[in-house]
């Protein structure tokens, strides 16, 4: 059985220009391999090199940021496999997740794992891989669907899913501006399910989130139903857009302290 997804898109555009480039990769070598505008070449090999995948050695030049990544298979190689034996029960989730279901072009280094198991770090290391873990309670492990890898099968959150495990935590989603990013991407795809966001989120029961998907779905004017959903279920006190970030703005109708340059576009009120 076969992956409807054998590995996101970000990571398979890396390995397929990484595959037919040579040792320097040009833009020349992405419009040509991805079908892509110089434009939209230049922008993705930049957005690698920052995430450190690649290293600028020139104008429109790059090479592998190490010598080991030369080998495109190293690259994309997937320890997801190692997730069942490791941390059983437990699912893939959060940036990563979102990468699995292309809400995202970022590539990330670690793997988010949310798992059922005793968390004594929420850093570890294994066989080269960097997995971030969470606990969660048992009870909450649903909303997920099966991975094949090989012979391995690997639970990852659904679509809707991962929306809303980033909306209980931002910085698993990589910071609020990318689970916004991430949210608009949902919204754009045909099976987006506003009713379910909302079903997961009560089952969850965490307040935070209606207060964050709320004030992101008024912000983006996706769905007056979601909107006043969340408002419907709005808890007592305050909570922070992003816990990483100083939020000293207060949107009242949200009950939620946001960043000045997100008050500036949400409105104070």
């Amino acid at each position: 059985m076969s992956a409807k997804h054998p590995i996101p898109s970000g990571r398979a555009k890396l390995s397929a220009v990484l595959g037919a480039a040579g040792d320097v990769i040009t833009i020349d070598d992405v419009e040509q391999v991805l079908g892509q505008s110089r434009t939209q070449a230049a922008k993705l090999l930049s957005r690698w090199a920052a995430q450190r995948w690649l290293r600028r050695v020139g104008t429109g030049a790059y090479v592998p940021a190490q010598l080991d990544l030369l080998d495109a298979d190293q690259v994309v190689s997937d320890p997801w496999v190692l997730v069942p034996a490791l941390f059983d029960p437990a699912y893939i989730a959060g940036r990563t997740a979102a990468e699995h279901w292309d809400l995202t072009e970022q590539i990330f280094r670690d793997i988010v794992v949310f798992t059922g198991r005793p968390v004594r770090t929420k850093a570890v290391e294994e066989q080269g891989a960097r997995f971030t873990l969470v606990h969660i309670r048992d009870e909450l492990l649903f909303g997920t669907k099966p991975v094949w890898r090989g012979q391995t099968k690997i639970a990852v959150s659904d679509v809707h899913r991962t929306i809303v495990d980033m909306l209980v935590d931002p910085p698993i989603g990589g910071g609020i501006q990318h689970v916004a990013d991430c949210f608009a991407a949902y919204i754009a795809r045909p099976d987006s399910d506003p009713k379910k966001l909302i079903d997961y989120a009560e089952r969850i029961g965490n307040g935070a989130v209606f207060k964050r998907l709320g004030f992101l779905a008024e912000r983006s004017q996706v769905s007056a139903e979601l909107v006043a959903a969340c408002k419907a279920r709005l808890s007592k006190g305050n909570a922070l857009l992003d816990p990483t970030l100083k939020c000293p703005r207060l949107i009242t109708r949200w009950r939620l302290r946001v960043p000045e340059t997100w008050a500036q576009s949400g409105g104070s009120t």
